[in-house]
């Protein structure tokens, strides 16, 4: 649904508000504030009624309320002095009172027509310092849980012929446990902490939340690190260890030439700089390197994956914290049967880090795979035979 006011659009398909058909960032709460007044502007909105929305499992004073309300003035122009589209009734709520239409929201073209993905049920944990972390459960069968990394979205992810097809894969012999990187998707994204140890405490907590005693976990791409870190530190919770694309040191902490370290430092800027412009031509430049076979459909979908999924301030934090990873020290004290599967041509992660993965992660079984993507497409003769493996190796 799409509800516009004014020159200002409220895309809630693509999680997005646009200013004349440009994005403007918006942290999720902020979002879900904005989005509650917009539904129910035909009246007023209590406090704690926004509140119970906004926060359904956590207590919050009003300033928090208060906050994100300011935030979503500022957002849409307007401001506590006007109020010319969000009202203060004090001591009771606040109203949307500019014209508001709605209308069905057109997401892009498909690739295809697709069954309803299965249901998954969406609910949020809080991490030790208090992020709240969205995690989602869907599927039957014993538990899988997969490690966040960069660039999730619990619902976009659903729709997109760039993972939609690890979901319904891995939750078939499954009940497949994902959730969202602090700063990114539906969690928090205004976390003060973002670093390796956090990761893992999220971890934690969405194992907690859900329920698990003892699961299997996958880590893909930056999320191996994490998976591993967690399973050396909790091997009677960890069953299995499957790591695709996966990687103990950041790239500062390879040993590249010195034209090959610039150029990852580069990339730092260009996501500072271009992330959340509604052109995706510095997004382009990631999805090349990330889906270098990517159909033009595939390609388009991961190119709003990129924007959707978090701000250019937290893009950045995290892909300078990810540079930073190195648990190469913990490889030796693995216990867990593990599994590593490696894109040949991987651009975005070299060959050689899940090599070297699997050769100090004692009787780790290493499964290269054909092909140039980082994340695997539908399409190629590596997906087939990566969920073959990962269903072998989590049955025995």
């Amino acid at each position: 649904m799409i509800h516009a006011f004014g020159d200002y659009e409220l895309d809630t398909g693509r999680f997005e508000l646009r200013h004349r058909g440009a994005a403007v960032p918006l942290e999720p709460q902020v979002f879900e504030v904005l989005g509650y007044l917009l539904r129910h502007h035909e009246r007023l909105v209590p406090k704690d009624e926004l509140i119970a929305h906004v926060w359904p499992e956590r207590y919050v004073s009003e300033s928090a309320l208060t906050n994100r309300v300011m935030a979503a003035r500022r957002a849409i122009g307007d401001s506590g002095a006007e109020q010319r589209l969000i009202r203060t009734v004090h001591g009771r709520g606040f109203r949307f009172v500019g014209e508001v239409q709605r209308r069905d929201a057109v997401g892009p073209v498909d690739d295809g027509e697709r069954p309803a993905p299965p249901e998954q049920a969406i609910r949020f944990c809080i991490a030790p310092d208090g992020v709240r972390v969205a995690y989602a459960t869907v599927g039957a069968g014993p538990p899988l849980v997969k490690a966040a990394h960069w660039l999730s979205h619990l619902e976009f992810d659903w729709r997109s012929p760039v993972w939609r097809h690890w979901l319904t894969g891995l939750s078939s012999r499954h009940t497949l446990v994902r959730y969202d990187e602090r700063g990114c998707g539906l969690s928090d994204w205004d976390a003060a902490d973002v670093s390796l140890e956090a990761w893992v405490r999220d971890l934690g907590a969405v194992a907690d939340a859900a329920g698990l005693e003892r699961f299997p976990l996958l880590g893909v791409s930056q999320g191996g690190a994490i998976a591993l870190t967690y399973a050396t530190r909790h091997p009677e919770r960890v069953s299995h260890l499957v790591l695709y694309g996966a990687y103990a040191r950041g790239r500062g902490q390879r040993r590249y030439a010195p034209h090959e370290l610039e150029k990852a430092r580069a990339l730092l800027p260009l996501i500072e700089l271009g992330w959340g412009q509604d052109n995706p031509a510095f997004r382009q430049l990631f999805t090349s390197l990330f889906l270098p076979d990517a159909t033009a459909e595939q390609a388009r979908w991961f190119n709003e994956l990129q924007r959707v999924t978090t701000s250019p301030h937290n893009a950045a934090r995290n892909w300078a914290a990810f540079n930073a990873i190195d648990v190469s020290g913990l490889l030796p004290r693995v216990t867990v049967p593990t599994l590593v599967l490696h894109a040949r041509d991987d651009a975005v992660v070299p060959f050689e880090e899940g090599r070297s993965l699997a050769a100090h992660i004692a009787g780790a079984r290493f499964v290269p795979l054909e092909g140039k993507n980082h994340i695997l497409l539908e399409t190629e003769p590596a997906w087939p035979r990566f969920l073959a493996e990962v269903h072998r190796f989590l049955a025995a």
